[in-house]
Parts: structure tokens; C-alpha cells; sequence
């Protein structure tokens, strides 16, 4: 029977030898040991790879892919397509509520646009400029709060707030794509104009601009789906945009990493 090392596994699957000891942590790749104590693993584990990487594509929690993977090993297909109908249709659901918020943020940034391309009144700011009341009816900053990609299998009285505290931290993303992320963030982050220390986070003050508004909140609900960890909120101002990132205090060094220290 064919066996592999974990270096030998990490260079046949693509992925790293980290992300395959917190996959053998979370109970998704079992893992035997030699006599002197060196991780193996069975024949089929490359294939087993392959199907919790498929399954994470379709934004599946890891207890629902431990639960996948624990049918799949009776090796009945019918029974494995049964339990993922109604987990893809959850997803569905999940989408299109990501979406109807990411919309209404959208037309709330097209309204402010609006207003501020219009002709500025003479000398300063004033309490009645377009720079500090906009037609949206909320009074005061707009809280846009992101939603997690990955809600709890066994959700049913709606969204826990911090449920990001209980997630593993571990990033789903191979070495190309975290790369890839890693610039993004940072050249995002270069715009900001201020740095403070939150409660487990950071906060990020940036200047009013829709386009950038928009795009920090694109990259958030991304890093959401790889880093269920990090906890994002955007407070969108007249005079400012501020992003909150927070993290559980084992991710302080990942936070750091992408967002930087607090001035």
C-alpha cells in the first residue's frame, strides 16, 4: 500500500505542510506515525485533498466537510450528494444575502456620490453642504457590518456577532494566491492616513473616496471567506472612512502582518 510523508503529500496536493497538520488537527486528514515518529499518510489522502479543497471552493465549513467526509468514506456517492444538496443550498441563500448587503452599500455609495458631485457652495463647510448631510434618511455615521462567508452549520437563531473569536486561524489560501492577497492589503493600507489600537484589533482611518469605500469592502468579504478569523466593520463618515479589523489574540501576528502596528 502505497504511504506518503507529509513532505512527499505537500509536494503531490500543492499544498503546504502547514495546512496539512491543521487539516490532521481539525480531524479531516487522518495521519499515522512511523516508529520514529515521522507523520504518514494513506493512498487515498491525495484524492481526500482534493475533495476538502473542492468542498471549500463551494464555501463549506470544515464540520460540514468532516461530516462529508465521514459519508464519503462508506463509499456510497448517493449518500454524499444527499447531504450536500441541502449544504449548497444553504450557501445559496448565504450568497444572496451577501449580495442584497453588498447592493444596498453600493447604492448608499452612489448616493453620496451624487450629492457630492454637485456644485459646491461658496467660502466653507456648513452645516447645510452636501459635505456633511447627504438624502439618506440615517442620521449620523453608516455602519456597514460584513457578514461571515462561513455561518455555523448548526445556525438557527441568526448570526452570531462573534462567532469570528471561535474560528480556526488558519488561511485557506495556497502560496500564489496569499501572496496575491498579501499586496492587495498592502497597497490598500498605504492610503491610510491613521492607525489606532481597538479592543483585539486595529483601526484604519482613510480618506473619503467611494471608489477606495468600495474597494476595502470587496477585499474584506474576500479575506472573510479564507480567514473566517478576522472581523471586519467599515464606518463610512462625510470626513472620513474607518475600517475595524479584529482577530482572537493567537492571530495578533497575522493581523499585524497584513494591517500593520497602530501608529
Amino acid at each position: 500500500m502505497t504511504t506518503y510523508r507529509i513532505s512527499q503529500l505537500a509536494e503531490r496536493s500543492g499544498l503546504p505542510a502547514t495546512t496539512l497538520r491543521f487539516y490532521e488537527s481539525a480531524g479531516l486528514l487522518p495521519a499515522g506515525r512511523t516508529a520514529s515518529g515521522y507523520r504518514v499518510y494513506g493512498e487515498d489522502a491525495v484524492e481526500r485533498l482534493a475533495f476538502i479543497s473542492s468542498a471549500k471552493l463551494l464555501g463549506l465549513a470544515l464540520e460540514e466537510i468532516r461530516d462529508l467526509l465521514e459519508i464519503r468514506q462508506a463509499g456510497v456517492c448517493a449518500s454524499v450528494r444527499a447531504r450536500m444538496l441541502p449544504l449548497i443550498a444553504d450557501r445559496i441563500a448565504d450568497t444572496d444575502g451577501r449580495i442584497a448587503e453588498l447592493l444596498a452599500f453600493s447604492a448608499h455609495l452612489a448616493a453620496v456620490h451624487i450629492e457630492l458631485s454637485g456644485p459646491a457652495p461658496d467660502g466653507a463647510c456648513g452645516p447645510d453642504c452636501d459635505c456633511t448631510t447627504t438624502s439618506t434618511p440615517q442620521a449620523g455615521p453608516v455602519l456597514v457590518t460584513l457578514s461571515p462567508t462561513r455561518p455555523a452549520a448548526d445556525r438557527t437563531v441568526g448570526p452570531d456577532p462573534e462567532e469570528w473569536r471561535d474560528a480556526p486561524v488558519a488561511c485557506t489560501l495556497g502560496g500564489a494566491e496569499l501572496g496575491e492577497r498579501t499586496e492587495q492589503w498592502r497597497a490598500l493600507v498605504e492610503k491610510a492616513e491613521q492607525r489606532e489600537e481597538i479592543t483585539d484589533g486595529l483601526r484604519l482611518s482613510f480618506p473619503p473616496d467611494v471608489e477606495l469605500a468600495g474597494r476595502l469592502a470587496a477585499l474584506a468579504a474576500a479575506e472573510q471567506g479564507c480567514c473566517a478569523f478576522f472581523d471586519f466593520t467599515l464606518h463610512l463618515t462625510p470626513s472620513a472612512i474607518q475600517l475595524n479589523v479584529r482577530a482572537p489574540e493567537n492571530a495578533a501576528g497575522m493581523l499585524a502582518h497584513l494591517f500593520g502596528a497602530p501608529a
